[in-house]
């Protein structure tokens, strides 16, 4: 996540737990787990990246397109991990408003950034060759 992102996702969860009485529901262990879980694939993703993992939209020339790691199995493991950062650290606190509302702008965020980010790769690399079976965030079969 960008830091200022960041900044206002927190702000919004603070904000919504101190002053308007949200309360970590009784199964707050799932979503809990959900986000360690999620922190086991995050650091996957980026050790399988090595050298080339940015927060950017950013072709290096002669670089191989990673089809390694959880880049076998979905073509956006790291935008699967945040998604899921968005919804369940929220409902670890019982912000339901802010679970929701950054859900709803990260998908219209995903919506742009994720075609942007696939027509630079088809037009520099293979990767339409090593991903264009797999689904975007879930597991092809």
């Amino acid at each position: 996540m960008d830091g200022n992102y960041a900044y206002l996702i927190f702000s919004f969860l603070f904000t919504e737990v101190m002053f308007f009485g949200a309360i970590s529901p009784s199964w707050w262990v799932i979503p809990f787990v959900l986000f360690l879980i999620a922190q086991v694939i995050r650091v996957w993703a980026i050790t399988s990246l090595g050298v080339f993992w940015n927060t950017k939209i950013i072709l290096l020339p002669g670089a191989e397109v990673v089809a390694k790691g959880p880049y076998r199995f979905i073509r956006h493991p790291n935008y699967l991990v945040v998604s899921l950062e968005l919804l369940v650290i929220p409902l670890i606190f019982g912000a339901y408003v802010t679970a929701l509302l950054f859900t709803i702008l990260n998908i219209l965020m995903l919506r742009v950034r994720i075609p942007a980010e696939e027509k630079a790769l088809i037009e520099l690399t293979d990767y339409e060759y090593r991903h264009g079976e797999k689904q975007r965030f879930f597991p092809s079969q």
